[in-house]
């Protein structure tokens, strides 16, 4: 069997495609991303096969979801791309690990975690199947998930089998690579049309992973978020069920059936992104508007304490002049006595002036540490970003890390006057300059993304100090995790902190 990729139905689909208007679309545009929240991570052992080498052998172990399961894959990688020959066996029926599946996947993991769907595995009633498919990449794991339909992008968490190598195989082991999976809960549905097992006599698994699938994007939200591509979806499959009523040759039943599972994933992968999308736009318009109902609260309650002050210094004038006219004589001490009040009143508004800047501060550093890890220094609120919300080695920023910093604008904004200093530091893994440069990217990445969310370029600087400034001992994975971090420096003079 040839492999089956997310993007490509086979030649008889991509004629089909051809007189369709929507298919110069899909080409055009890119692939909707994956949302943080949807997916899980593990780890697998890669392999770098030897190019040129020859054909070499792992073996295929069965996850605790099917742990009698195995099968074994005959690698070959050559100049052109590596040849991927997989035989496995004592597989269950995908049904019987939830109703929502219906085929297995064949998966490759690269070492920075990116995975490839390379084809769909048939199984016999023996449990029995095969694939000969191929890989771009020479260093890869294998894996094979129990999926809904073959079209999806992402591998579900239904892991089923992992490889493993033997004393034989002939290449370099990379033990540990973290690759994510979409979890069960993007494709578990309430009333599944396919909870019994597929009769394939009356029509093929194809048409059971069309309708799976179409189900799938509906209870995802397709029709809400992504009405465009799932209606395409939904008259796909019409015409599919129509094919299928007539008594159409197999060629066209699985054409569509197989365009309806490409509109469908796409349809699903794209509601869950502009449903995160909204998601963070609401929560950080919830942020702003309860900062700003907060600030507004204390500056009325600020105007009534200065009215009050106001008129108290207002009383104590006017009796001084009552003071004046009654007794001529006692005027030097009544010049005294004003001297004497108008210094304390000039204490009591330099003390009112320091409490409100230093409540303001702490109300800041209270709203900036629900947010992220806040504390108070000399310098000003120092905001501290793990490295966690960022990839390793990279300084992309990750969907938590855009929620986090999106509520944190939302707080700033709401404070004129404030400034932001952020300063990238790293571990000392990796070589100085490296580390340096690294440093300036997530600030920078930082600094742009604060930006885009409305704050003034002008009160945002940027700085990358490598490994020069660390807060623990880097001979510690504990320690170097501590010093892997950006940190925001807040201050200004409206909570009682003034740059140089």
């Amino acid at each position: 069997m040839k492999c089956i990729l997310p993007l490509s139905l086979g030649l008889a689909l991509d004629l089909a495609l051809s007189a369709l208007p929507y298919v110069g679309s899909i080409a055009a545009q890119d692939k909707p991303q994956v949302p943080d929240s949807s997916v899980v991570k593990k780890s697998i052992k890669s392999v770098g096969y030897e190019v040129g080498g020859g054909a070499t052998k792992v073996i295929l172990l069965g996850a605790p979801a099917a742990p009698n399961a195995s099968g074994e894959a005959k690698v070959e990688a050559k100049k052109t791309g590596t040849d991927i020959e997989v035989k496995v066996k004592a597989m269950p029926p995908p049904t019987a690990l939830g109703a929502e599946f219906l085929t297995y996947v064949l998966w490759s993991v690269t070492p920075d975690g990116s995975t490839t769907n390379l084809g769909e595995i048939p199984i016999d009633k023996n449990g029995e199947g095969k694939l000969n498919t191929s890989a771009q990449s020479q260093t890869f794991a294998l894996g094979v998930t129990a999926e809904p339909y073959f079209a999806v992008a992402l591998p579900s968490e239904i892991v089923v089998l992992i490889n493993d190598t033997t004393k034989k195989t002939k290449g370099r082991v990379y033990p540990e690579n973290s690759y994510k999976l979409m979890k069960r809960s993007q494709y578990e549905k309430l009333g599944n049309p396919l909870a019994l097992t597929p009769d394939l006599k009356k029509a093929p698994l194809e048409m059971y992973e069309a309708r799976n699938a179409v189900e799938i994007a509906k209870s995802r939200g397709a029709e809400l978020y992504a009405p465009e591509i799932f209606k395409k979806a939904t008259s796909s499959l019409q015409m599919a069920e129509g094919s299928l009523a007539s008594g159409a040759d197999r060629k066209a039943i699985l054409t569509n059936a197989r365009q309806t599972i490409q509109f469908a994933e796409d349809a699903r992968a794209l509601a869950v992104q502009r449903e995160d999308a909204e998601r963070i736009q609401k929560e950080k318009e919830a942020a702003v508007a309860a900062a700003a109902a907060k600030a507004k609260s204390e500056a009325e309650a600020r105007a009534a304490a200065e009215a009050e002050r106001q008129a108290e210094l207002a009383a104590a004038r006017e009796a001084q002049l009552k003071a004046e006219a009654a007794a001529q004589a006692a005027e030097q001490k009544a010049a005294a006595a004003a001297a004497a009040a108008k210094e304390q009143a000039a204490k009591e508004e330099a003390a009112r002036a320091q409490a409100a800047s230093q409540a303001l501060r702490m109300q800041l550093l209270k709203q900036l540490n629900e947010v992220l890890q806040t504390t108070d220094s000399p310098r000003g609120l120092v905001v501290n970003m793990a490295d966690v919300l960022f990839e390793t080695g990279k300084y992309n920023l990750s969907t938590d890390a855009q929620l986090k910093l999106a509520k944190l604008s939302g707080i700033i904004q709401a404070h004129p006057g404030l400034n932001l200093a952020i300063e990238g530091h790293t571990d000392t893994t990796g070589s100085a300059d490296f580390n340096l440069k690294l440093s300036q990217q997530r600030a920078d990445t930082v600094r742009e993304f604060l930006i885009s969310q409305g704050l003034s370029a002008d009160t945002i600087t940027s700085k990358g100090l490598g490994q020069d400034h660390p807060i623990a001992d880097n001979a510690t994975a504990a320690g170097r995790k501590l010093n892997r971090r950006v940190e925001i420096i807040v201050s200004g003079e409206v909570i009682g902190i003034k740059l140089a």
